[in-house]
C-alpha cells in the first residue's frame, strides 16, 4: 500500500481533532461545588431517604400484624401442652420465652416506626442542616442501632443515607452507644437477654386464666430463682414409656431439700415397672357353700300376679232326677232360650220325651 504524500493541512487537521476530543471532558475542577451530584457517588439524598423511610413505615407495619397473628396463635398451644394430663411444662415454659421476646419484638417496632414517621416530617430540616440536630440525635442514633437487629431491609438503606450525611464517626458512635444517645426502652426489648424465671411463669398463668386452663405450677420458685433465668429443662414432665403406655406416671421435680427414699434391697423392681414374675403364683383357695335343701323362697314382690276380675256364672235351671244334663241339651236350651218366653214349655216336653227313650233302650 502506498501512502498518500504529505499536505500542508494535514496539521491543521490533527489539531482540530485533538480540540475536540479535550472539550467532551468535563472540567470538574472548575465546576463549584453545590452543582456537582454527590449521589452518583454513593451520597446523602434526601429524596431517596423519603422514600425509604415510607417503604420502612409500611414495611413495619406488616412485620407487627403478622407477629400478632402468630402470637395468638402460640398461646393457644401453650394453653393446650398446659391442659393435656400430665401438663408439658417444660415445653410450655420455653414457648412462653418465645411468646416474651415476640411481646418485646412488637414493642420495640412500634418505637421505631414513631421515629421513621418523626424523621420522615422533618426531611427538609434534615437536608439543609450539615450537622444532626440535637432532639433528632436520639432518634437517628436509634434507627442506625436498631437496623440490623430487626428485619426490616429498609432501615439499612436508611442508615447508609444517614452515614453519608453526618459521616462514620457519627455511626460509630451510635453503635456503641456513646454517651448513651440511644433510646433505651428500645435497647431493653432488643436485648439477646433471655427473660426473668418470674415473668415466665406469670406469662403461664396469664394464659391459663384466658383459655380456661385449670393447671398449677409444680415447680415453686425461690426468691433467688425469680430474677435468674429460666432454669434448663430436666424432663420432669416428660413420662416414660410413651410409645406402650407401661411406664410409670411423672412425678414432680425432686428439690435437694427432699428427703431422700429409702434404699431398697438389690433386685427390687418397682411395681410400676414389674411386667414378668417368674414366681409361681399363690395357689387359689374356693371356699365350698352348704347345699341347701329347700328352694329360697320367692319373695312378695317377685312375680307378683295381677288380680283378674271374672264375673260370676248366670243362675241355671235345676236338673231333673239329681242327674246333670250334657253338653247337648245346654246347646239347644241356650238356643230356644233365645226364641222367647214361649218356648219354655215345648223344650221341657222334649227333654222328657228324650229321657224315656233312654231308659227303654
Amino acid at each position: 500500500d502506498q501512502k498518500r504524500p504529505w499536505h500542508k493541512d494535514d496539521d491543521h487537521d490533527n489539531n482540530n481533532d485533538s480540540a475536540f476530543q479535550k472539550s467532551q471532558v468535563p472540567h470538574y475542577t472548575h465546576t463549584p461545588t453545590h452543582y456537582i451530584d454527590t449521589n452518583m457517588f454513593g451520597g446523602f439524598s434526601a429524596t431517596k431517604l423519603k422514600v425509604q423511610l415510607k417503604m420502612a413505615i409500611s414495611r413495619i407495619q406488616i412485620a407487627s400484624n403478622k407477629k400478632a397473628a402468630l402470637l395468638k396463635q402460640n398461646m393457644r398451644e401453650v394453653a393446650v401442652m398446659l391442659a393435656e394430663e400430665p401438663p408439658k411444662e417444660e415445653m410450655a415454659s420455653i414457648k412462653a420465652e418465645a411468646l416474651i421476646r415476640d411481646d418485646n419484638l412488637l414493642e420495640a417496632l412500634e418505637i421505631i416506626q414513631l421515629n421513621c414517621e418523626l424523621l420522615h416530617e422533618r426531611i427538609k430540616l434534615i437536608e439543609f442542616d450539615k450537622k444532626c440536630p440535637a432532639d433528632l440525635v436520639t432518634v437517628v442514633s436509634t434507627i442506625i442501632w436498631a437496623s440490623h437487629r430487626v428485619d426490616i431491609p429498609e432501615l439499612l438503606l436508611v442508615r447508609k443515607q444517614f452515614r453519608a450525611k453526618y459521616g462514620k464517626k457519627f455511626e460509630e458512635d451510635a453503635l456503641v452507644n456513646k454517651s448513651s444517645c440511644l433510646n433505651e426502652r428500645v435497647v431493653a426489648k432488643l436485648s439477646v437477654q433471655p427473660p426473668a424465671a418470674y415473668l415466665v411463669q406469670v406469662y403461664l398463668e396469664r394464659i391459663c386464666e384466658q383459655f380456661e386452663v385449670d393447671w398449677q405450677p409444680k415447680v415453686k420458685l425461690s426468691a433467688s430463682q425469680m430474677v435468674e433465668p429460666m432454669v434448663a429443662p430436666s424432663g420432669y414432665s416428660v413420662p416414660a414409656g410413651q410409645g406402650t403406655g407401661l411406664g410409670p406416671a411423672p412425678q414432680g421435680p425432686q428439690s435437694s431439700a427432699a428427703p431422700k427414699p429409702a434404699s431398697q434391697p438389690s433386685g427390687h423392681i418397682p411395681p410400676a415397672l414389674k411386667i414378668y414374675d417368674p414366681s409361681p403364683p399363690p395357689p387359689v383357695v374356693v371356699t365350698a357353700q352348704p347345699i341347701n335343701p329347700q328352694p329360697p323362697k320367692k319373695k312378695e314382690d317377685d312375680f307378683a300376679e295381677e288380680d283378674i276380675y271374672v264375673p260370676p256364672a248366670a243362675p241355671t235351671a235345676p236338673p231333673m232326677n239329681g242327674e246333670h244334663k250334657d253338653n247337648d241339651d245346654d246347646d239347644n236350651d241356650d238356643s230356644k232360650a233365645a226364641g222367647g218366653a214361649g218356648s219354655s214349655t215345648t223344650s221341657y216336653e222334649d227333654l222328657a220325651a228324650r229321657f224315656n227313650n233312654l231308659k227303654n233302650v
